[in-house]
């Protein structure tokens, strides 16, 4: 297939500008961004695997962990992974040169696997239904050991620190370095799965669902600046949805529930300041399941800073579903204009 670059229109933090995108014909539907004026960049670096080398997984919710698994194990790399308990599918546990299950408190039991094992860098996939917290009795599942209480302290008991989610999960990560393990993206070990500048459907937005991008992406960084979440849904330069704890899946199923009509559109983008080693915007069967059955028509993600697990299936259940994928880069456009 024949790549060209979308000329989307311009997205600015303060400003909608009202000259929708050119219509882009079915043979310039994917972008290689080596042929493109506009930069795409992930954030990561490539991290290339040695036959034999050791890297650790912490594994969450979701298809994405098992990609992540494949893919190293893939490149000659023995992976040693650490399922979250009620999580985490079992099916990936024969990807691996070893495997146990853990709590989400079990700070120090995940050092001493991995270390236990000769693994000095590791990287986490999957999500974490932060939601299954608030649960009666959810904490009996996941009971901290001694490294844990000693993570979690500051936020859960003085409360010295927020218990967003940057602020939590950089305090994990801060705990894995002090006991020898370095946590890297995933998408270091795994680049392809970055969507890349692109509209990947058949079917592409129309100049009012361009317009309606453009509010959505100013709405989400804003969103994602507070550290509340990455997913909006939008009509008619209206908010619909914003996605906090509940995640995108359930975030597109409330804007359903508000909208009966359908036609609205997502928008799902990295924070203003992503960290890629966690909480990395990840779209898949799922988002797109959720969006139809929700009568959505539009998703927007952001170029290079987001992952598609599964991306042929995506694709194919996008155009037989009549909606449209774009992958847009808001810095490059900025930098252009």
């Amino acid at each position: 297939m024949d790549r060209a670059v979308i000329d989307q229109p311009a997205i600015h933090d303060n400003t909608v500008i009202d000259t929708p995108c050119p219509p882009i014909s079915r043979d310039q539907r994917i972008v290689n961004p080596e042929q493109s004026s506009l930069p795409v960049t992930s954030g990561t670096a490539h991290c290339k695997i040695e036959p034999g080398s050791k890297v650790g997984l912490i594994a969450g919710w979701g298809t994405y962990p098992i990609v992540v698994a494949e893919a190293l194990a893939a490149q000659g790399a023995e992976v040693y992974c650490l399922g979250i308990k009620n999580h985490a599918d079992p099916a990936i546990r024969k990807l691996c040169a070893a495997f146990d299950w853990t709590g989400l408190g079990k700070i120090g039991k995940v050092i001493r696997f991995f270390r236990g094992h000769g693994v000095s860098q590791a990287t986490m996939a999957g999500k974490v239904h932060k939601v299954l917290l608030y649960e009666r009795f959810s904490w009996l599942h996941h009971l901290p050991d001694w490294q844990g209480v000693k993570t979690f302290w500051p936020f859960f008991i003085t409360r010295s620190k927020s218990l967003q989610d940057d602020s939590l999960l950089g305090g994990i990560v801060e705990a894995f370095a002090g006991g020898g393990v370095i946590v890297r993206p995933a998408t270091d070990y795994v680049p392809g799965l970055l969507v890349e500048l692109a509209c990947l459907t058949a079917r592409q937005p129309t100049a009012d669902q361009w317009h309606d991008i453009q509010f959505g992406w100013r709405l989400a960084k804003a969103m994602g600046g507070l550290d509340v979440g990455q997913s909006v849904a939008v009509k008619d330069r209206s908010p619909l949805a914003i996605e906090a704890v509940e995640g995108t899946d359930q975030c597109i199923r409330r804007a359903g529930q508000l909208c009966p009509s359908g036609g609205f559109t997502v928008v799902k983008v990295a924070k203003p300041k992503q960290d890629m080693r966690f909480d990395v915007p990840t779209i898949g069967i799922g988002t797109l399941e959720s969006m139809a059955d929700a009568g959505g028509r539009v998703l927007a993600v952001e170029a290079g800073r987001t992952i598609i697990v599964e991306r042929e299936r995506v694709i194919e259940l996008a155009n037989r579903r009549e909606l449209a994928i774009v992958a847009l880069a808001a810095e490059a456009q900025k930098a252009a204009a």
